[in-house]
């Protein structure tokens, strides 16, 4: 007999959906320990640091090439690229914000990677948003 309370519920028509429930899940862990309230870096901070006991793949403050007719004309640098597979920014707040999904999308076009996850560290606790690349998907 299954325990319906213990069953964990996933999609998988997403992009990467178990290297994102991981992702999510080391968010929640670190706004829980850390709690509300600070400074964007200490959550970044606890983010890698949970990255790392999960054995997730990553690079922090990855530097992005943004070239125009094929000559590099600047840099940006996302908070994460994970698993070379997803780019994660991190942000503090408690609503989405169309600026940074424009980042995200930056990023994304830039990297030609498929998919982005916008996390908010907000004193309500942690909102996402997931962020596809259409031109990659």
């Amino acid at each position: 007999k299954e325990d319906m309370s213990q069953k964990q519920v996933r999609r998988h028509d997403l992009i990467e959906p178990d290297l994102s429930y991981k992702i999510v899940g080391v968010c929640f862990r670190a706004a829980n320990e850390l709690g509300p309230g600070l400074h964007e870096k200490y959550y970044q901070k606890g983010v890698a640091e949970g990255l790392r006991q999960e054995a997730i793949q990553f690079r922090e403050q990855a530097p992005i090439p943004l070239t125009f007719s094929e000559k590099v004309i600047g840099r940006y640098f996302a908070d994460f690229i994970i698993a070379e597979k997803i780019v994660l920014e991190i942000k503090k707040g408690n609503r989405i914000n169309r600026q940074h999904a424009e980042q995200i999308l930056a990023y994304l076009k830039a990297t030609n990677l498929p998919l982005g996850i916008l996390v908010y560290f907000g004193s309500d606790g942690v909102t996402f948003k997931r962020i596809v690349n259409i031109r990659n998907s």
